[in-house]
């Protein structure tokens, strides 16, 4: 898939699939809905149990998801089947928390796959893509400090790369000259001033062929990540400040919780050359 929009609309990754109503987050059915609704690209979380085993989880969420204070990382993998998500109102669902081995092959050949939390078990990760044959449909993301990259250089050199970047980007030019696969940037940034987000660097850039991802979920209204352009003021009345002014900017993903709203909005107003 192509990374890099060239004046399209951006591409849509579903944060931990579509979730709501009964179906959590992280879930075969979010990754099932995100299949249905049309993701360009689904995003979700890594966690390893006791054992090293790799599962689709968000590390920390244990009493929000599944109702308990238990870490993942403290059970055997033989627990951790028998552990089913809550939804929204904390009641117990059918869905299990997936292997990463089911998951991906659930969303092979459907939609890229961005793993995040990819810095918690680089090497098991890296071979779990290895093993079904993945290495082009997945994009790994993790931060941007010297341990991380140097995680991804030992052992996913061949893996698209995705260096998660705040406010001003001082390590693309870099990255560029090393041994990842470094493919773009997610910018975080708290204003629309904030040099990571200016006309002169996203242009500089797509010149170098590397793409931007943007986030329109809120995880925490507190930790600003995107300057208010976000689902929340999307799906309440103002798209265009919402999703908008991603593609006005030029970026080329942009992450969200709304997945078929965010489609529909950019289909409705269409910018794309015929």
């Amino acid at each position: 898939m192509e990374l890099i929009r060239n004046g399209k609309t951006p591409l849509l990754a579903a944060h931990r699939g579509v979730a709501g109503g009964n179906i959590p987050c992280n879930s075969e059915a979010a990754f099932r809905a995100a299949i249905a609704q049309g993701a360009d690209i689904v995003e979700l979380d890594v966690a390893r149990s006791r054992t090293g085993s790799l599962f689709v989880f968000h590390p920390g969420m244990e009493p929000a998801h599944i109702g308990t204070a238990r870490l993942l990382l403290t059970r055997s993998d033989r627990s951790i089947a028998r552990l089913r998500y809550r939804n929204p109102d904390h009641a117990k669902t059918t869905e299990p928390i997936l292997t990463l081995d089911d998951a991906l092959e659930l969303l092979k050949g459907h939609c890229m796959v961005n793993l995040d939390k990819f810095w918690t078990a680089p090497q098991a990760i890296a071979a779990c893509v290895r093993r079904h044959g993945m290495e082009e449909q997945v994009l790994i993301k993790t931060g941007a400090g010297e341990g991380d990259l140097k995680k991804v250089e030992a052992y996913a050199a061949d893996l698209p790369f995705l260096a998660i970047v705040r406010e001003k980007d001082d390590v693309s030019e870099r990255l560029l000259r090393r041994k990842p696969r470094f493919v773009g940037i997610e910018a975080i940034f708290k204003t629309d001033d904030d040099p990571i987000v200016s006309d002169e660097h996203l242009a500089w850039l797509h010149k170098n062929g590397l793409c931007v991802w943007g986030n329109a979920i809120v995880y925490n209204y507190k930790d600003v990540i995107a300057a208010g352009h976000t689902d929340d003021v999307a799906v309440t009345g103002d798209p265009a400040t919402g999703w908008g002014w991603y593609r006005d900017k030029g970026f080329d993903i942009v992450q969200t919780d709304w997945l078929l709203a965010a489609k529909t909005y950019y289909e409705s107003t269409n910018h794309d050359d015929v």
